[in-house]
């Protein structure tokens, strides 16, 4: 992991401009996981131990500029299905994610989800990139409250003269034109000078009371110093969560990182470039395994399963191609187990602009699907389109798998389908069923 000084610059820079993509998670994360029970301040630091050993795994061994922390969505799972619908414990959902890292660790040593991946047609390969970065770009707007819900539309505009909006729009366009000039840390810079943007609201104009939880200002400082609660280490019920009517739920949260993994790792692959001469992403094996640590590890100190973050592709986009990008991620991650106030100070309409401004740059692999071929432009428009739509990663890959194979079954084309595709494509229409 040899770089010149230059290099390390750019490298450093892409690690704080994913971390400061990425850093929502700490914030977040344990916001869901206290539904189901869990000590706030505990999910905490959980979730920063997750992310701090994940992505300094995923730096140190795996040499990928990927952050590891707690996935969006799986979380939600664990609170509001594993321990709400399904009734398990707190402790005994926090064993079958322990369980579901024992699965991956295997998959990974023998190398299923590298055959998996390279199971995955080119094509689909692309339209999952591309559907990752409609899907980041989503969740920039919609944490940015530019994008709000409508009863009569799903989705509406909000009020464009709103002082919220107007600091959102001032800080994307000019981060924009810092990234069109190539300068260097325009991500960052975009982020912190939004962030200085919104300072005013709720002080000199403006009331953001509705969209951040009561409190009429944007920038909140909310103290420095707060001690760690590690109370939620070796909580998880690693063999009480082995019960028979455990299994759907070890099942969901399997099915669901392992395509989660793939899907981003595929995504960021190809809209980076960063590519074995094989066409697989970069270090694919080691990546894989680091995933299953993150996974195992994170049943073992109180949060739901850790998996690669497509905020990734903030840092690869400041021009972060080493582990030295992820390194740098972890290493900043780890403090805020014990000055996680200071997060409150940059909303999340600051990082909304990084997220907003990746979706747009990983459309380039769109170019590379033959879109006049129907048998491969309707799957990858329908993986396309629903991981946005759906709001999950594992939901629209796994639309993609079915839609291809049946799409070209039904065109004649039944020999082009592999044997491991026909098996993933019955799995993902068993996880959609579930």
């Amino acid at each position: 992991m040899t770089t010149n000084t230059a290099n390390l610059r750019t490298e450093l820079l892409a690690g704080l401009s994913t971390f400061l993509a990425a850093f929502y998670i700490v914030i977040v994360n344990p916001a869901i996981l206290s539904d189901a029970g869990m000590p706030f301040g505990a999910v905490v630091t959980a979730t920063v131990l997750v992310a701090g050993f994940g992505s300094l795994m995923m730096g140190l061994y795996a040499k990928n500029p990927i952050v590891v922390a707690p996935g969006m969505g799986i979380n939600a799972f664990f609170t509001y299905s594993a321990v709400i619908q399904y009734g398990l414990t707190y402790q005994e959902a926090l064993g079958t994610v322990f369980w579901s890292g024992v699965i991956f660790l295997l998959l990974s040593f023998f190398k299923t989800r590298e055959k998996i991946i390279q199971s995955i047609p080119e094509a689909l390969r692309h339209a999952v990139s591309a559907g990752i970065g409609l899907f980041i770009c989503f969740i920039g707007f919609q944490n940015a409250h530019f994008i709000v819900s409508s009863p009569a539309t799903l989705v509406a505009m909000t009020d464009f003269r709103d002082p919220v909006t107007l600091t959102f729009v001032a800080g994307l366009l000019l981060t924009g034109g810092l990234i069109a000039r190539k300068v260097t840390g325009a991500i960052v810079i975009g982020i912190l000078f939004t962030t200085v943007l919104a300072w005013p609201v709720g002080r000199w104009w403006g009331d953001a009371s509705l969209i951040n939880f009561g409190s009429p200002t944007l920038v909140n400082y909310t103290g420095l110093f707060s001690m760690a609660d590690f109370s939620l280490l070796g909580e998880a019920a690693i063999l009480g969560s082995l019960q028979y009517a455990y299994i759907p739920v070890i099942f969901v949260f399997t099915f669901t990182i392992l395509f989660d993994g793939i899907s981003t790792f595929v995504g960021l692959a190809e809209a980076s470039g960063l590519k074995d001469p094989d066409g697989t992403p970069q270090n694919m094996r080691k990546s894989l395994l680091t995933d299953a640590c993150a996974t195992l590890f994170a049943g073992l100190v109180g949060s739901s399963s850790g998996t690669a973050f497509i905020e990734s592709a903030v840092g690869i986009e400041a021009g972060g191609r080493t582990g030295i990008t992820a390194i740098t991620a972890g290493l900043l991650f780890l403090p805020f187990m014990f000055f996680s106030p200071l997060l409150s100070v940059i909303p999340p309409m600051a990082s909304s602009v990084a997220l907003v401004l990746v979706g747009s740059f990983m459309m380039i692999p769109l170019v590379q699907i033959r879109w006049r071929k129907a048998d491969e432009a309707i799957p990858c428009f329908l993986t396309l389109v629903l991981i946005p739509f759906t709001y999950s990663l594992s939901t629209g890959i796994s639309f993609g798998f079915i839609s291809w194979t049946l799409v070209k079954v039904l065109s004649g084309k039944r020999r082009e389908i592999r044997p491991i595709l026909a098996i993933i494509t019955a799995c993902s229409l068993f996880f959609l069923w579930i």
